[in-house]
């Protein structure tokens, strides 16, 4: 039986934004942004469990504590091997795929999930990827054992953030996959990734508009309240570009 683990990697580190997964999402509510993505996976059916990868260092100790008040396991590995921290949740409760998002990137386009998981165990891929969306929106599902071929293969380049990288650059070693997706969503001119405070802003006035349908805010509804408001999305557009040279990385 195939189960599909959310391994979240968190750290406080960051030279643009401190700390990014705790900033808040909701500051009259004290909502942050990890937690409103933890209330978000609990509602996605194919995935069975989530587990945060926490860097080491006494920075991220808090994250344990995060783990426990909202009950759910983690592990504790190299701050810079995010690969193997990775693999390490994935291994942690018995796990065959890896449900990959960042943790600083709220809104992802939920609504395609189960099929894409329906889809990756059908076609026994290695990869299924969901691209070409605003940055921040997307996914990724990555069966274990060929995350563990990128590791023991890879380079240190590969190893880091940039966990699937070797896996898009090594495409005749591995069976991939890109979902489909609905065309008046695949807006790439839009930001929705939380990397400088500008992005912290926009993404808090985008849960502000519709904190009535979280923690399932649909991506058409804030891309059609983006383009009302191009005040808000102006504030992130010297950072698009940047951000989706990275994307799929």
């Amino acid at each position: 039986m195939r189960k599909l683990v959310a391994c979240l990697a968190v750290r406080n580190q960051g030279t643009r934004l401190y700390g990014k997964p705790l900033q808040n999402l909701d500051i009259e509510e004290g909502l942050t942004i990890l937690e409103y993505m933890i209330n978000s996976i609990r509602n996605y059916k194919s995935v069975s469990a989530i587990v945060l990868g926490i860097s080491e260092g006494t920075d991220n100790i808090v994250y344990k504590d995060f783990a426990t008040k909202h009950g759910i396991d983690f592990i504790v590995g190299n701050e810079e091997d995010v690969l193997q921290r990775l693999i390490q949740c994935c291994e942690k409760v018995n796990g065959t795929d890896i449900f990959r998002l960042t943790t600083e990137s709220p809104f992802t386009y939920f609504e395609s999930i189960d099929n894409s998981w329906a889809q990756h165990i059908s076609g026994d891929y290695d990869l299924t990827a969901l691209d070409n969306l605003p940055d921040g929106s997307g996914y990724e599902m990555i069966k274990l054992e060929a995350y563990k071929y990128s590791w023991k293969y890879g380079e240190n380049k590969h190893r880091s953030e940039l966990c699937s990288l070797f896996m898009r650059e090594n495409k005749d070693k591995f069976s991939i996959v890109y979902v489909d997706k609905p065309e008046n969503i695949r807006r790439q001119d839009i930001r929705l990734t939380i990397d400088y405070p500008e992005d912290l802003v926009l993404c808090r006035a985008v849960y502000k508009e519709f904190k009535n349908f979280a923690p399932l805010i649909p991506l058409n509804k804030i891309i059609n309240f983006l383009d009302s408001n191009p005040q808000i999305k102006a504030l992130v557009d010297p950072f698009v570009e940047e951000g989706m040279k990275d994307m799929y990385l």
